[in-house]
């Protein structure tokens, strides 16, 4: 039996970011894999993923993740993830805080070949770390 879209998008989430399964990253993502930020697109393959979790680990090491699925197509998924963390490192340009951030991104995966191959992401990660200085 051929598994979901959403239970993959489960498994990845729970594997990279629970677990911190780096090796893992080739069995969810393609090789070309690419994201579209606000402003910019990052066309870096398993490189820019295995980047983006080692450094989120490291600084948010209790990292909590949940996914929320939204809508479920053939190719595609929409969802919201909720991230929960302790700023304990610093992070892209931000001091460490000791201070709990919660933050949401919703992202659409689109598939290929039973893969992440492309990802679209909005996320308020950036607000909620300015906000946190004000505390």
């Amino acid at each position: 039996m051929e598994k979901s879209l959403a239970s993959m998008i489960q498994a990845a989430n729970t594997a990279l970011f629970v677990g911190g399964e780096l090796d893992a990253i080739g069995e969810h993502f393609s090789a070309d894999y690419v994201v579209h930020l606000t402003g910019r697109d990052v066309k870096a393959g398993h490189y820019c993923v295995r980047e983006f979790v080692t450094v989120l680990r490291s600084s948010f090491p209790d990292a909590q993740v949940e996914v929320e699925i939204l809508l479920e197509g053939k190719t595609r998924v929409a969802w919201q993830r909720t991230f929960r963390g302790t700023l304990k490192r610093a992070f892209k340009g931000f001091p460490a805080s000791g201070l709990e951030i919660v933050w949401r991104d919703m992202v659409t995966s689109q598939f290929h070949n039973g893969l992440i191959a492309e990802e679209w992401v909005v996320t308020d990660l950036a607000e909620r770390l300015l906000l946190s200085r004000k505390r």
